[in-house]
C-alpha cells in the first residue's frame, strides 16, 4: 500500500512531499490542471518505521526503499505560477510582452533609412538592401531552436533576460558597423538574442495562466511582435531624417535597457519542473545532515532524464518532430508562415508605395505604417476583450469541458479580411487612387493578421501547454523563413506585375492556405490531438 510523506519547510510555506512504496506509479504534470498520470513504479515495502523528524523539522516515512516526490503543496500552492495574484501575473506578462515587442521593433526599424545605409555603403543591389532588414528575421528562425531548450534547463526568466542582452549589444554594434558586411553580421547576430521572446515568452504564459483565463494575455503577447514591426518604421523613418541611421540603433538600445532593468526585478521564474526541482534540491540539503534513507527524492517531472545532454538533444529534435508528426503544426504553421511573410512584405513595400507612387518624403511616407498598426491594434484588442468569453460560452455548452478549437473563431473573420485588403491596396494603388484608399486596405491587412496570429498562438498554446515553447519554436522556425523570404522576391514581383495583380496573388494564397484552417480544425482538430503524442 502506498505511504504519503507530508513536510513542512520555511521556504515560503509548507511543501508537500509524496513518498511511494508500492507498486503504483509515481506522478507528472500534464496540461493546465496538473492531474497525475502513471510514470514508474517503486518497489513494495511493507517493513516501514513511523515517522520521524530529519533536520529542519521535516517528518518523513523512514524505510530502505522510500522515494521521496516532491509536488506543489496541493491545488492552492502559492508557489505555483498559476496560482500568483493577477498582478504577479500581468507583471511576467508585461514584461515578456516587452522584450517581444523592441525585438521586432528593430527588425524593421532600418527599412525607412536603408537608402542612407546604401549611400553609406555603396550598395546597388535591392535584394542586398532589403538583406539589410530581413536578415534579422532569418536569426529568429534558427534562435528559438536552441533557446527553448535553454529555457527548459535554466529557467524561462535567466534565458529571456540573457538573451535580451545579447540582442542589446550586438544591435548597439549595428549603430557603429563600418561596412556593408559588419552590419549583417551584426544584425544577425543581434536578431538570435531577440528572437528568444518569440518562443520563450508563450511558454512563460502557458506557465502562469489557466486556460480559461489565457486569452487576453496572449492577445497582448501576440500583438507584441506584430506592432513592433509597424511602430519601428514610424520612428525609424524620422530618425533617419532628422539624424542618421546610426541613431535607429542607438535609440532601440536606449529603450531596450530600460526594459532589461525593469525585468531584471519584475521577471520572476515560471517553468514547474526547474521550480520544483529547486525545491527539492532544498529539501536534499536539509536531509543531508540526518543521512536520510530516502533511496531518491524526485519531483513529479523526474520521469524523464532531465540533464542538460537529454533535454537539449530532446528538444532540438522536438521542433522538427511537430513538423513531421503533428497535422495540426504543419496545418498552423504553414498558414502563420504566410501571415508572417505577407506582414513583412507590406513593411519592406509600404516605402515604395507612398515614396514611388504618391512621391511624398521619407518622414510622411512613413506615417502610413500608421494604419497597419490601427488594424493590428484595433482586431487585437476587440479580440482580446471577446477570446476568453467566447471560450467560456462553448466551454459551458460543452458541459464544463474546454477545447482548444474554442479560440478558433475569430480566425474566420481575419481568413476574410487579409485577401480583401491585400486587393484594396493593390488596386488603389494600381489605379493611383487618394492615399487613404491603399492605407484603408493595409488596414484591413493588419486587421486578419492579427486575427489569426492571435487564435494560432492560442490555440497552440492550449494544445502543447508543456512543451508550447517547443512547438512555437516549431511555428517560428517556419514563419520567420518566410518573413526573411518575402521581402527579398517583393521588389521582382511588383516590377513584373505592377502592385494590383502581385497583391492579387497574395490574396488567392490567402484564400486557398487560410480560409478551409478554421473549419477543419473546428471539426476535426479534436480527433487530430487524440492521435498526438505532445498534446
Amino acid at each position: 500500500m502506498a505511504v504519503t510523506n507530508s513536510a513542512s519547510a520555511t521556504d515560503g510555506g509548507r511543501d508537500m512531499l509524496k513518498g511511494s512504496q508500492t507498486a503504483s506509479p509515481t506522478s507528472t504534470l500534464h496540461g493546465d490542471d496538473h492531474t497525475a498520470n502513471p510514470a514508474h513504479h517503486i518497489p513494495e515495502q511493507t517493513n516501514s518505521e513511523k515517522p520521524h523528524d530529519i533536520g529542519s523539522g521535516l517528518p518523513a516515512t523512514r524505510t530502505e526503499t522510500d522515494v521521496l516526490i516532491v509536488d506543489w503543496d496541493g491545488p492552492n500552492d502559492p508557489h505555483n505560477p498559476k496560482n500568483w495574484s493577477f498582478k504577479r501575473k500581468w507583471a511576467a506578462t508585461a514584461i515578456v510582452s516587452s522584450f517581444t515587442f523592441i525585438s521586432p521593433v528593430s527588425s524593421s526599424m532600418v527599412a525607412p533609412a536603408t537608402g542612407q545605409v546604401a549611400e553609406t555603403f555603396g550598395i546597388n543591389n535591392e535584394v542586398v538592401m532589403a538583406l539589410t532588414t530581413s536578415i534579422f528575421v532569418l536569426a529568429y528562425a534558427f534562435g528559438p531552436l536552441f533557446l527553448g531548450p535553454l529555457s527548459e534547463i535554466y529557467g524561462r526568466s535567466r534565458v529571456l533576460q540573457l538573451s535580451n542582452l545579447w540582442y542589446l549589444v550586438w544591435n548597439l554594434a549595428c549603430g557603429f558597423a563600418q561596412t556593408e558586411s559588419q552590419l549583417l553580421a551584426f544584425r544577425f547576430l543581434a536578431g538570435l538574442g531577440g528572437s528568444a521572446p518569440l518562443s520563450i515568452g508563450g511558454g512563460v504564459l502557458g506557465d502562469c495562466w489557466r486556460a480559461e483565463e489565457r486569452g487576453r494575455a496572449v492577445a497582448i503577447y501576440s500583438l507584441a511582435p506584430l506592432l513592433g514591426p509597424v511602430i519601428g518604421p514610424i520612428t525609424g523613418a524620422w530618425i533617419a531624417e532628422r539624424s542618421t541611421w546610426r541613431w535607429v540603433f542607438r535609440s532601440t538600445c536606449i529603450v531596450d535597457a530600460a526594459i532589461q532593468i525593469i525585468g531584471l526585478f519584475v521577471l520572476q521564474e515560471t517553468y514547474a519542473p526547474l521550480l520544483l526541482e529547486r525545491k527539492a534540491e532544498r529539501i536534499r540539503k536539509s536531509m543531508d545532515a540526518e543521512k536520510a534513507p530516502y533511496r531518491e527524492i524526485r519531483t513529479v517531472f523526474n520521469s524523464e532524464d532531465r540533464s542538460w545532454q537529454s533535454i537539449m538533444t530532446k528538444s532540438l529534435i522536438r521542433p522538427f518532430a511537430f513538423f513531421v508528426h503533428e497535422p495540426i503544426v504543419q496545418l498552423l504553421g504553414l498558414y502563420m508562415a504566410y501571415l508572417y511573410g505577407t506582414l513583412y512584405l507590406f513593411l519592406t513595400t509600404i516605402p515604395s508605395i507612398f515614396q514611388g507612387v504618391y512621391h511624398q518624403p521619407v518622414g510622411i511616407s512613413g506615417l502610413h505604417y500608421i494604419a497597419l498598426g490601427v488594424g493590428l491594434t484595433g482586431a487585437s484588442q476587440l479580440n482580446a476583450n471577446t477570446m476568453d468569453k467566447i471560450y467560456v460560452y462553448f466551454k459551458n455548452k460543452n458541459g464544463g469541458v474546454g477545447r482548444p478549437e474554442f479560440r478558433l473563431p475569430a480566425m474566420v473573420p481575419g481568413s476574410i479580411m487579409l485577401p480583401i485588403g491585400c486587393l484594396i491596396v493593390g488596386w488603389t494603388t494600381e489605379a493611383h487612387t487618394h492615399w487613404i484608399f491603399p492605407d484603408i486596405g493595409i488596414m484591413f491587412v493588419g486587421a486578419g493578421i492579427i486575427l489569426n496570429f492571435q487564435c494560432i498562438q492560442t490555440y497552440i498554446v492550449d494544445c502543447f501547454t508543456l512543451y508550447a515553447a517547443s512547438a512555437l519554436a516549431a511555428i517560428s522556425f517556419l514563419r520567420s523563413l518566410a518573413g526573411f523570404g518575402f521581402p527579398l522576391f517583393a521588389p521582382s514581383m511588383y516590377n513584373a506585375l505592377g502592385f494590383g495583380k502581385g497583391d492579387t496573388i497574395l490574396a488567392i494564397v490567402a484564400i486557398v492556405i487560410g480560409c478551409p484552417a478554421p473549419w477543419i480544425l473546428w471539426h476535426y482538430g479534436e480527433r487530430i490531438r487524440n492521435s498526438s503524442r505532445y498534446t
